[in-house]
């Protein structure tokens, strides 16, 4: 038997499996609000540089406040959506698994 395998068997009888997989899948949460609040605000911010060069060409310009700030709130919505959407998979799946798992013999 390898080592991963008896690794794996050792978190599966373990009472502390079902806490391991509810953590990880927090901290995958976690993550992906981090990943999707970035982009959003990336997003943002290219679309105000590009739209300050066309009005300064124009001898105009933006604010960027105008910009930044609707693309936080909205990156806070957008990502922590996306990432309680995963912690209610993950946790919901973690129950799941744990209330059909059969018992070794």
């Amino acid at each position: 038997m390898s080592h991963l395998s008896r690794l794996r068997t050792r978190i599966q009888t373990s009472p502390l499996g079902p806490g391991l997989a509810v953590a990880l899948w927090l901290v995958f949460a976690v993550v992906v609000w981090n990943v999707v609040f970035d982009r959003v605000l990336v997003l943002a911010g290219r679309r105000y540089v590009y739209e300050a060069t066309l009005a300064a060409r124009q001898d105009t310009f933006l604010r960027i406040d105008d910009y930044m700030k609707p693309a936080i709130s909205r990156g806070v919505r957008v990502a922590t959506a996306t990432g309680s959407g995963i912690a209610a998979l993950g946790v919901i799946a973690t129950i799941v698994a744990v209330k059909t798992r059969k018992p070794r013999t």
